[in-house]
């Protein structure tokens, strides 16, 4: 198992050394200046903005500026926004949690919904129910996103009143960041629940729900369809029928025998499709004023904010690769002849 662990981790540092190639020099071909933004109406005296740029490195050779970036992320260091001053990696991970929590729910909605759907339409193959399950899931993944988020906003927001329209939580409770998650830290912050009882929890769930639907119909759309899929293929096996001979009870048979053989193609859209979940969090993030890493970066790429971009993509691809190696790694769990692929 270590060995097979081992033979991912290695395709890490080639994946990592080309998204941050990628991320450094495209960022630097969007029309621009980052400094001129920076200075705004000051930005006509040449003095101040060569003393700047110089301040923000970025009077050096290009190639100088991506040996630095490269040496210094080496060391833990993403260098610091030109916004804000602050560190990227510190804006990063006070923004991260919001982003996580969000993806999460999405994920835990996609799943909680799509397998079960994925399995009832493995069931009733061919009948009305299946077309039914399966039409709708190719209309959840044709909606994009920002279509599908102001759909959501304009029905349950706006016309009933349910939802909160954006944000993580009412702007009247505070709460104490224990894990970052609004879902946890509202239970376990004491002083809160004293003054305010279960509120701001609840404040916290109806601020998640519309973002985490968004977010997860794509992927629910996706998941269910695998699930049908992969059911329909263990259910025409051998061992199911002979499962079926043998008188064994029909919920054994389904839930145990036929779902946990059809788990490895599951498994691997749920990692591919979390790794898609947080990227998508772009759109959402903005879409739902959610304070994540989404809304982050695309207030970063309008200001042109060289060191939060490249070092935000970076975080990005190696959570995205350590999530599809943790996939493989799950591979192995399920099913022991992957160690030796």
């Amino acid at each position: 198992m270590l060995k097979f662990l081992l033979n991912r981790l290695k395709d890490l540092i080639p994946t990592l050394v080309g998204v941050s190639l990628l991320s450094f020099f495209l960022v630097r071909m969007v029309p621009g200046d980052p400094v001129m933004l920076l200075l705004g109406e000051r930005g006509a005296d040449p003095v101040v903005y060569q003393e700047m740029k110089e301040n923000l490195g970025l009077n050096k050779p290009i190639l100088m500026q991506y040996g630095s970036f490269v040496g210094n992320a080496l060391q833990g260091d993403l260098g610091k926004s030109i916004i804000s001053k602050r560190p990227v990696i510190e804006e990063f991970f006070g923004r991260f949690p919001a982003t996580l929590e969000l993806g999460i729910s999405a994920l835990l909605f996609a799943m909680i919904i799509g397998i079960p759907l994925g399995i009832i339409a493995a069931l009733y193959r061919g009948r009305f129910f299946d077309y039914f399950l399966m039409g709708g899931s190719l209309i959840g993944y044709s909606m994009p996103i920002f279509w599908w988020g102001l759909i959501l906003i304009i029905v349950f927001s706006v016309t009933l009143g349910l939802t909160p329209v954006s944000g993580r939580i009412n702007v009247i409770f505070e709460v104490q960041n224990f894990t970052g998650f609004y879902l946890i830290d509202t239970l376990f912050d004491q002083e809160l629940i004293e003054f305010e009882g279960y509120a701001p929890f609840r404040s916290a769930l109806s601020h998640l729900i519309l973002p985490a639907v968004a977010m997860g119909t794509i992927p629910l759309a996706v998941i269910a369809r695998m699930t049908r899929s992969s059911m329909l293929e263990v259910l025409s096996e051998d061992y199911i029928r002979t499962a079926r001979a043998k008188g064994l009870p029909y919920k054994r048979i389904i839930l145990i025998h036929a779902l946990r053989n059809a788990l490895i193609p599951i498994i691997t859209v749920m990692g591919l499709m979390f790794g898609s979940i947080i990227t998508g969090a772009i759109l959402t993030e903005t879409i739902f004023s959610w304070p994540g890493i989404g809304k982050w970066l695309v207030a970063s790429i309008n200001a042109r904010d060289y060191p939060v971009i490249q070092g935000g993509v970076l975080f990005i691809a190696t959570m995205i690769v350590l999530i599809n190696i943790s996939v493989d790694f799950l591979y192995a769990i399920v099913n022991p002849k992957m160690r030796k692929a």
